[in-house]
């Protein structure tokens, strides 16, 4: 058996409102076996971590390793051959996991490419988080991303009753399905409605039968709400949500990845090329976006962390996921309740919160190390330099 133990931790475990200081971290066979062991088990390996903060490792989300704006950048990547596009997912699935992001949920991932990804992550073969995705994401003829492999349209309930069971049929772990308009599109709004009230509960309906969860890029109330009430489990984005739609979602468990970075990433649009049309529609969403996510959080909405840029891009200094968590806490999450959108709520909505989400025994050994406590400003997630997935240590900037 494999046996290390982390030394000198100061614990965030996920689940108590303090740290617990100068404790320690049993890890065997790349699970958390104890935490607070008093003893080196003979033969183990130590690892001294110094009074560093530890936390379970983050969990995005929203994440495309496939992203493609309007735009060179973008263009650049939608012209990958297949084998190029299986290694550029690769290196993004590296450079997420030294971020500090063991697990992933892929929202509409060209050519199904990251099934093989996370078959071969699953397998050894390379290193990267742990991949839950929905595929490729349904979309009406014309719709919200439609220009892309990283979508599948569809027309009519039947088409999409078929379009989910292929996704699933491939592997998919969820149902992504875009029924608005949004910021990519040239030719939408926002606020454009996309699917008839019996196409969204033909996805639903059949991907909750197949035992999936369905999430949905939407933007306006009162598409939402329509979905809502059709069953829908989680929405993305959420840009323009009022008050009684808040509560509504609220009342009924659906969550909420608000994606705020993606109304306030100028940088990011400007060193892909993305053009003017995209940049005004979406860094003037930014406020009425804001205004919605404090809506839900007044609602009681469960938030959960999903940055929909890459992971690892840098902005603002930091990586976009440490930025996404960030905003979330600015516009109105504690500090804890923003590491735990980041952590357990989405182990917990992805149905993995016996393995994933807090620094517990039994769960997997995913783990982060930063200098700076992250109960007090997730902005202590900015020192991070540590990471350990599964009981390996992938990153470590001191060794």
């Amino acid at each position: 058996m494999s046996v290390t133990v982390l030394s000198h931790c100061t614990v965030v475990d996920g689940v108590s409102e303090e740290p617990h200081r100068d404790t320690s971290i049993l890890v065997r066979d790349g699970r958390i076996a104890a935490v607070g062991a008093a003893e080196v088990p003979a033969g183990a390996r130590e690892i001294d971590l110094q009074g560093s903060y530890v936390t379970a490792g983050l969990l995005n989300m929203h994440t495309h390793l496939s992203l493609s704006l309007p735009g060179p950048g973008g263009d650049a990547v939608s012209g990958l051959s297949a084998p190029e596009l299986a290694l550029y997912m690769a290196w993004g699935a590296r450079k997420t996991l030294h971020a500090g992001v063991t697990t992933v949920r892929c929202v509409a991932e060209k050519d199904h490419v990251d099934f093989a990804l996370r078959k071969a992550i699953e397998d050894g073969w390379l290193p990267g988080p742990r991949i839950f995705t929905a595929g490729r994401a349904l979309v009406c003829s014309g719709g919200h991303g439609h220009e892309g492999t990283d979508t599948l349209e569809c027309d009519g309930a039947d088409d999409f009753r078929r379009g989910t069971r292929r996704q699933i049929a491939a592997g998919a772990d969820l149902v992504k399905v875009m029924i608005s308009g949004g910021i990519a599109g040239e030719h939408e709004a926002i606020d454009t409605p996309q699917l008839t009230a019996d196409e969204i509960a033909a996805v639903v309906e059949t991907a909750h039968a197949w035992g999936r969860k369905v999430t949905a890029h939407a933007g306006p109330a009162p598409i939402i709400e329509e979905a809502v009430r059709l069953g829908l489990d989680c929405v993305e984005h959420g840009y323009e949500l009022t008050e009684p739609v808040a509560r509504l979602m609220a009342s009924h468990g659906t969550a909420l990845v608000p994606t705020l970075i993606v109304t306030r990433c100028k940088g990011f649009f400007d060193e892909l090329g993305v053009p003017e049309w995209m940049q005004q529609r979406s860094l003037g969403a930014g406020p009425r976006h804001e205004e919605s996510y404090r809506l839900a959080l007044a609602a009681g909405v469960e938030t959960m962390l999903g940055s929909d840029l890459p992971p690892f891009h840098e902005v603002d200094g930091t990586t976009a996921t440490v930025r996404e968590l960030e905003y979330m806490a600015a516009f109105g999450l504690t500090p804890l309740d923003a590491l735990r959108a980041a952590t357990i709520v989405p182990a917990r909505w992805l149905g993995a919160g016996e393995s994933l989400g807090t620094v517990e025994a039994g769960k997997h050994a995913d783990l982060i190390a930063m200098d700076a406590d992250p109960t007090q400003d997730v902005s202590a997630l900015r020192s991070l330099h540590w990471v350990m997935k599964g009981g390996e240590v992938v990153r470590s900037d001191r060794s």
